[in-house]
């Protein structure tokens, strides 16, 4: 067996010589060598080569190819090639027939396509020469690869379009404030292509940059916030290690120094004026003042207070959280004290920084002087208000308390004094207007009215526009003055079967009044009934009596209620007393004692029925009705009218509609197709013993079958209404009349007479008998006119 060798033949399209780098090594093993007789060195030897083995080579190629012409791979060849074309080369793998094709007559392998290294950088093919006439490989199959050249085509891209950063204020020279990277998709590996140096563009002499790490880095000392707060840095990442002709690519960085409490609190003056009234109340703010502090937030709050000296007793200072404004306020005032107070007021820092304490002190301090301005002032109570105590059966006129106003001016007018009457509309209470001293109008009762809450009026003779109010509160005290009653109606009753000693009921009471030790209360008869033959009473000494019967059994047919008249005691002075009647029914009980009738009435029935029974009775009564009215509901919506109405209707009937055709020409009478149409649906078909519920109803229009036969259709028919089991449920006569196919006397007609060729014999139809006498008689005689 001969063994051939198959060639590639590769050529780079670099404008300088490729060298093979071997990376693979393939062995095509044969069965048998192949003897080959040729000149060497030494004439006359004879060479044997018993296999052949290929040393396959990595190939590279330039990325981003634009010449005119595709890039030129190699050529595949083998020595079994003549040239006569009988061979076909194929080339499969990655980007075969697609990236590169190959000539299968020549083995030319082409790159059809510009490539990108960064897109895929390396392909695997597999080459081979097929028999064109037996299909078969002449050469074992062999695999190469071609390594994309890179060039610099991509630029350094940063990880982000822009950074943000911030930084301290005040920070030293040289600390780090960010890091930026950049990246380049060029292969690292060939050359300087992904060589990265960073740069700083803009944002200098305030920061720089690392050429290599692309570290941030401040370039200033003391860099103040409360000068320039927002910086705005551009860096540069060019390849090619930074040299001419290098790609580059560029990124924002916006730094912020962040503020640290550097700077004291400043009053803008040395010294406030304020005026204040002598009237303020105690808590009126009299002014604000503020210590100026450049830092932000924490580092700006300040604490305002006043030094302790002269006025500190007299006046207070808080800060306000918001504005860090110091806000004065009056603690006390009195103009007949002083008419002007001095403050030394300080303002400190609550948050210091160790690492500033040397442009310190974190504080400041500032006078001020209020004026306090003597104004009219309104009356002033002794009290801010009064609680006055009196009994409920106080007499009209009685003095029942007094207030007390005067002038808080060194002038001391004199205070006049009355009641607000929209407090006091009854006008139960009244005030003596010269010294205040309050008195009852009208009678008390502290059951309807336990509180009455007036307001009295101050106000000054030489200046009626000076005035004050003050709230009273009138306690009113119970006095007894209201007798005990029930509790509430009570229903009770006594069960004919009773025995002696049964309670019956239990009674309680209530009283209006409300002592100051609670409520007592006693029961008894009256005396009329102290030895009442029927019932007792049994006081349970807890405000609470019991009603106890006295003998065994009760009958209503001699009385049937009972009156037992009971006096209800209290405990207070003086004693009050009610007599409350209890009204006892006689009723009939079960075993139980529960009640079931209290009527006289019902003693004439001889035997009567419970409640539970009655109304038991009356549900099944209720039903019944329900029941018989869905009934004739349902009844009546399953109700149709017949279409056969009659008095004699024995259900035998036979429909006649005695309608007369157009005859021939008549195409709109009757459609035969739905007699003919064996495929009719069985929901078209209407009931003939009921009227139809929808009256105009629309024709379903179906094909027509021309080759059916309407007599086996018929019978289908009638055999299919026999079988129905909703047909009517009585006889009914369905008539289906069938002419044939053909008629052997063909057509009667007269119409078609005139359009047959000659004369035609009608003699036959003489033989027809009597029914066609006439017809032989018109068409059988001579012509005539």
């Amino acid at each position: 067996m001969r063994t051939y060798s198959l060639t590639v033949l590769l050529w780079s399209c670099m404008l300088h010589a490729v060298h093979m780098m071997p990376s693979q090594k393939r062995t095509n093993k044969h069965s048998q060598s192949e003897r080959i007789t040729g000149l060497s060195e030494n004439d006359g030897e004879t060479l044997h080569r018993t296999k052949r083995g290929w040393m396959w080579n990595q190939f590279f190629l330039l990325e981003e190819y634009t010449g005119p012409d595709t890039q030129y791979v190699g050529k595949l060849h083998t020595d079994q090639d003549k040239g006569d074309g009988n061979l076909k080369y194929i080339l499969t793998g990655d980007g075969a027939g697609s990236l590169f094709i190959i000539d299968e007559n020549t083995g030319d392998i082409h790159a059809a396509k510009k490539l990108d290294r960064e897109e895929k950088s390396l392909y695997v093919l597999r080459a081979k020469a097929i028999d064109r006439k037996t299909g078969r490989q002449v050469e074992p199959e062999s695999e190469f690869i071609i390594k994309i050249h890179d060039i610099n085509d991509n630029e350094p891209k940063f990880t982000k379009d822009m950074y943000t950063a911030s930084i301290p204020e005040m920070s030293g020279v040289g600390t780090s404030v960010i890091q930026v990277t950049a990246t380049d998709a060029d292969d690292a590996n060939y050359g300087n292509s992904a060589k990265v140096v960073y740069s700083i563009l803009q944002g200098q002499p305030y920061f720089s940059v690392d050429p290599e790490t692309g570290i941030i880095k401040t370039a200033l000392p003391d860099m103040s916030r409360e000068n320039r707060e927002q910086y705005q840095v551009v860096i540069q990442a060019k390849d090619m290690g930074g040299q001419m002709g290098g790609l580059s690519g560029t990124t924002t960085v916006n730094i912020t120094l962040t503020d640290v409490n550097d700077n004291p609190p400043r009053f803008p003056q040395s010294t406030y004026q304020f005026n204040s009234p002598e009237s303020a109340p105690p808590g009126t703010p009299l002014g604000r003042i503020k210590a100026n502090d450049p830092d932000l937030g924490e580092n700006a709050e300040t604490e305002y207070s006043i030094s302790n000296g002269e006025g500190s007793d007299m006046f207070d200072i808080v800060t306000d959280k918001d504005t860090q404004e110091g806000i004065i306020t009056v603690k006390k005032l009195d103009f007949e004290n002083k008419m002007l107070y001095t403050l030394r007021v300080e303002a400190t820092n609550t948050h210091l920084d160790p690492h500033f304490l040397q442009l310190g002190p974190f504080k400041d301090t500032a006078l001020v002087k209020i004026s306090v301005e003597d104004i009219d002032e309104p009356p002033v109570f002794s009290r801010p208000s009064y609680l006055i105590e009196v009994d409920e059966d106080a007499k009209e006129g009685s003095i029942i308390g007094q207030v007390v106003a005067q002038d808080p001016d060194i002038t001391k007018n004199t205070i006049k004094y009355s009641v607000d009457r929209h407090t006091d509309l009854d006008r139960i209470f009244n005030i003596y207007s010269g010294n205040g001293s309050l008195f009852i109008s009208k009678p008390l009762d502290r059951e309807e009215t336990p509180w009455h809450n007036i307001t009295v009026i101050a106000t000054e003779i030489n200046n009626p526009k000076q005035s004050s109010q003050i709230p009273v509160f009138i306690r009113i005290l119970d006095i007894n003055d209201h007798a005990p009653e029930f509790a509430k109606y009570y229903e009770t009753f006594v069960c004919e079967n009773a025995k002696a000693g049964q309670l019956i009921q239990t009674v309680s009471a209530v009283d209006k009044d409300e002592p100051p030790q609670g409520h007592k209360f006693f029961f008894e008869v009256v005396p009329e009934f102290a030895v009442h033959p029927n019932f007792s009473i049994v006081d349970n000494k807890d405000n609470t009596a019991g009603i106890m019967t006295r003998r065994n059994g009760y009958s209503r047919s001699k009385t049937s209620t009972y009156l037992l008249p009971v006096i209800i005691f209290d405990n207070d002075y003086p004693i009050q007393s009610s007599t409350g009647t209890l009204t006892i029914r006689v009723c009939a009980c079960d075993s139980r004692g529960n009640m079931q009738s209290c009527n006289a009435e019902a003693l004439l029935l001889p035997a009567g029925l419970s409640t539970g029974a009655l109304v038991a009775i009356l549900l099944c009564i209720i039903i019944l009705l329900v029941l018989v009215v869905l009934f004739a509901a349902l009844k009546r919506q399953r109700k149709k009218e017949p279409l056969i109405i009659s008095k004699d209707d024995v259900r035998d009937n036979i429909v006649t509609y005695n309608d007369e055709g157009g005859g021939e020409e008549d195409t709109q009478a009757f459609d035969i197709g739905t007699l003919r149409n064996p495929e009719a649906r069985e929901e078209s078909k209407m009931r003939r013993d009921v009227i139809p519920e929808t009256i105009f109803q629309i024709r379903r229009t179906t094909p027509l079958w021309e080759n059916i036969d309407v007599q086996d259709f018929i019978h289908r028919r009638l055999k299919e209404n026999d079988s129905d089991p909703a047909a009517p449920p009585y006889d009914s006569l369905a008539t289906y009349a069938y002419e044939g196919n053909d008629s052997i006397a063909n057509s009667l007609s007269s119409l078609e007479s005139l359009t047959t060729d000659g004369n035609q014999d009608y003699d036959y139809l003489s033989d027809w008998g009597p029914r066609f006498k006439k017809l032989a008689d018109m068409y059988g005689g001579e012509d005539s006119d």
